[in-house]
């Protein structure tokens, strides 16, 4: 018997607006796609049909793109104090509704309910109220010459492209809509095709908090020949900010290209765990089960390949194998579940193929290596995979090397820290790691002559939204958080006045 987390008046209002279905939000107004097309969007816990969603494409894009333009002229010359306050108020009516995006995040993504519950929506909300205040207070430069004077302005770019995944679609809206609204541009979100629910509701609360017609919009669908490609070609969308996998993210940059959009990419990863021998194997046992199997392991950061260092490699196999049977698969809404399912039919698919080829090239399979099995109905239809360990003492094989985004991790063995290293800097990814032990000096020093983006020592998923984040090599191009986010979004302007 599931463990009630979420109001059942909660839980049958959410389920009646879902069996309405899911429309656009242009200009202000939810629209139904101008040819009248929808698709349907599974329940990944029950492979059954969540809802259907209209599906839209270039008529869409123009019409939110030319309601976008016309929203710029006023929301871009508002002070920041009053798109804050605005905003403030957005993320407001997101904590009074958490119950309700809560219910909608697991419906949509799968994720076990108690790992939203841990303050999930409070970050969503937090993620428009900080860029809020930051666009308040940050200041300009002056320069000041003898008879001259130079000072900097800002200004926002413009139309803003917001391309967003479905592993925490809600969480990672709001982590773009934050800065780019705060600094003055003007909106238009393609959530992933996979997850439209929890951002059509936020579309909705933006409607109540008074956010002016135009300014945010939401377009569903596709990518190529669908939404996604029209918004990265549009004329009148100035820049894109995308996460997901990588290479959709060298498609857009080229799709972007012929009218110069700036791009900020966060793209796919292969996160490291390195443990050395001296590390609190308990402690280091919680870093790394958190940093491989939340989410279901559907983490761009997410530490799916292990290295232990030899003379603890044998104890902490056996500890991490009994934590990981331990792991309890089922109900999203249940809170003694777990582990959620994969996002959807085609990447169970492609998850279980990494599995089975790492399977075929004679790779040891620990535990797991298939579906869940003996979940009741109706979660025996939905698209969970059995947590899997492989041991994997040669690390060129496919299951070490390549983004496998499930609940799959690796494990190799190690002796010398510059082994470790050269392996892990020889790969295309550089975007998050892990290192664990006791020696500060160590510790520092491999964590600096790693080519990572993000380095977290003895923890894992550590954010603070004033700090850069972003990868290296093949996983992006920039950096979000702070100032960082708002230079992405924002012109930079040089004026020059005689004073004398």
């Amino acid at each position: 018997m599931a463990e009630a987390v979420i109001p059942d008046a909660v839980r049958e209002r959410m389920d009646a607006w879902l069996r309405k279905g899911l429309k656009h939000f242009i200009d202000g107004k939810f629209v139904d796609s101008v040819n009248g097309e929808t698709f349907s969007v599974p329940n990944p816990a029950t492979g059954q049909e969540l809802t259907r969603c209209a599906l839209g494409g270039k008529a869409e894009i123009d019409m939110a793109a030319q309601a976008a333009v016309r929203a710029f002229k006023t929301w871009s010359r508002m002070a920041p104090a009053e798109r804050g306050k605005l905003l403030r108020r957005w993320a407001q009516l997101i904590i009074e509704h958490k119950d309700e995006l809560n219910y909608l995040e697991c419906m949509d993504v799968g994720r076990p309910i108690r790992e939203g519950i841990a303050g999930y929506v409070e970050r969503v909300a937090h993620n428009i109220t900080f860029f809020a205040d930051l666009a308040e207070k940050y200041y300009d430069e002056a320069f000041v010459l003898p008879g001259y004077t130079f000072y900097t302005n800002r200004q926002p770019v413009g139309v803003a492209g917001l391309i967003t995944p479905w592993n925490m679609p809600q969480m990672l809206s709001t982590w773009k809509i934050g800065p780019a609204m705060a600094a003055g541009n003007t909106v238009i979100l393609k959530p992933a095709e996979l997850t439209p629910v929890g951002c059509t509701r936020l579309a909705e609360l933006a409607q109540e908090a008074g956010i002016p017609d135009g300014a945010f919009n939401v377009v569903h669908g596709f990518g190529p020949d669908s939404a996604g490609a029209f918004l990265t070609t549009h004329p009148d969308v100035k820049l894109i900010s995308f996460t997901g996998e990588t290479g959709t993210g060298k498609v857009i940059m080229a799709a972007g290209a012929p009218t110069l959009k700036r791009v900020s990419f966060e793209l796919g990863g292969k996160g490291n765990n390195i443990i050395f021998a001296d590390a609190d194997l308990e402690k280091a046992l919680d870093v790394t089960m958190r940093a491989a199997f939340y989410n279901q392991g559907e983490v761009c950061l997410a530490g799916s390949r292990v290295f232990v260092e030899k003379p603890i490699y044998e104890k902490f196999m056996e500890m991490l194998l009994a934590r990981v049977k331990a792991l309890r698969p089922g109900d999203p809404l249940d809170m003694n579940t777990t582990l959620g399912p994969v996002i959807a039919q085609e990447h169970f698919d492609r998850v279980m193929g990494f599995i089975n080829r790492a399977k075929a090239q004679g790779v040891e399979c620990l535990t797991g290596g298939g579906p869940a099995e003996g979940l009741p109905a109706p979660f025996d239809g939905g698209y969970f995979i059995a947590p899997t360990v492989f041991a994997a003492p040669d690390p060129s094989v496919e299951i070490v090397q390549e983004e496998v985004f499930g609940p799959v991790v690796s494990v190799t063995p190690f002796t010398y820290d510059e082994w470790v290293l050269d392996l892990i800097n020889a790969g295309r990814y550089g975007l998050s790691s892990v290192v664990q032990g006791k020696d500060i000096t160590r510790l520092h020093r491999m964590a600096q002559r790693l080519q990572s983006g993000n380095v977290w020592i003895n923890s894992w998923f550590v954010r603070d939204l004033r700090v850069p984040f972003g990868g290296m090599k093949e996983s992006g191009i920039g950096r979000e958080g702070g100032m960082h986010s708002l230079d992405f979004y924002t012109e930079l302007q040089t004026i020059g006045i005689p004073t004398a």
